[in-house]
């Protein structure tokens, strides 16, 4: 059972960060003790040793571990591709979930290196989302349907948890959703997504334009019922019942962190456990991160969704842990400074 089974309206949901485990400040002090004692100078690994002491946090152990990784992708489809926002069809969604299943893509591989299991949910790819920029995108019981979906995926021995998204259309969802919660203009949220060529870049602008203008009451988890999809109410689903077993969370790149906007709306607190894997090429991305005041853990000009920046960060978090966990005190190698 998952910490959404029971709720029925996003009115349940208000308060809940008050009431979700937090980050255990004895464990990150544990940590970062050990790690002062480590034989480098103090900070010499710079993010690394942040990062250790962070799972430190949350996993509530001086030495934190992970010896199961789960990589959760969630794809869904869009009915605002009814306004021209994106160059293929939408059943390149299905497609790509056929290639996910058989082992062909980017997602593949790299959850194969960094030793984090794979799962692939289809969310109703045959019942596309309302057009945003006409209607709401769900109803709010379908919009907790699809949170309950992400939320039951997370295993509960699960010690870190990456998430990534795949559906076409959904860059300019993204957009609306980071547009709807922090504001500005349409055209400081677009990119060119999939490939998106000048005249579709125009659309997609006018798009996210009327979506927001249309849903400018909506507020919270309200943006995600009203500019969301399925795929971005599972992933907020997810990241629940994640924190709700204090489980750490790495979101990947634009889509996916956009997707996280109503629930940063409805209270910060409730992303306090997730990094953010990698900084996106599309633009909006670092303009989203300031918004929410997350660091990227990498910056290599990505933009493929899919999950894949959180499984390369996945193996640098690996790397810290190594280092944090299996490096000797100065007092153990004998060497002075310690």
């Amino acid at each position: 059972m998952s910490i959404l089974s029971d709720i029925t309206s996003f009115a349940e949901l208000s308060g809940l960060a008050a009431t979700l485990p937090v980050a255990d400040a004895a464990a990150a002090q544990a940590a970062t003790a050990r790690q002062m004692s480590l034989t480098k100078p103090p900070g010499a690994l710079g993010r690394l040793e942040e990062l250790a002491i962070f799972m430190a946090g949350w996993q509530r152990v001086e030495r934190p571990a992970i010896d199961r990784a789960q990589a959760l992708v969630f794809a869904g489809n869009h009915g605002v591709c009814a306004q021209g926002v994106n160059p293929f069809p939408q059943e390149v969604t299905a497609q790509m979930v056929a290639n996910f299943a058989a082992g062909g893509a980017a997602i593949n591989q790299l959850c194969r290196v960094a030793g984090a299991e794979l799962s692939v949910i289809a969310c109703d790819l045959d019942r596309p989302t309302g057009d945003i920029t006409q209607a709401e995108a769900m109803t709010e019981a379908e919009t907790l349907a699809e949170m309950r979906r992400g939320a039951e995926a997370v295993a509960e021995d699960a010690q870190i948890v990456l998430l990534g998204e795949m559906g076409i259309g959904n860059s300019t969802v993204a957009a609306a959703l980071a547009c709807a919660a922090f504001g500005g203009a349409a055209g400081d949220w677009i990119g060119r997504g999939t490939g998106s060529d000048e005249a579709g870049l125009l659309r997609k602008e006018h798009a996210v334009a009327a979506a927001c203008a249309r849903h400018a009451a909506a507020r919270g988890l309200g943006l995600l019922a009203a500019l969301g999809g399925r795929e971005q109410a599972a992933i907020c689903g997810a990241v629940l019942a994640a924190r709700a077993r204090r489980i750490p969370v790495i979101l990947d790149g634009f889509i996916c962190t956009a997707a996280t906007a109503p629930l940063f709306a409805a209270d910060p607190r409730l992303l306090d456990h997730c990094l953010v894997g990698h900084v996106s090429r599309e633009p909006g991305h670092a303009r989203l991160l300031e918004a929410m005041g997350k660091a990227p853990i990498l910056a290599l000009d990505m933009a493929l969704g899919e999950g894949s920046g959180a499984a390369v960060a996945l193996s640098v978090l690996r790397a810290a842990l190594e280092c944090h966990n299996g490096m000797a005190t100065f007092a153990e190698a004998g060497v002075a400074g310690g």
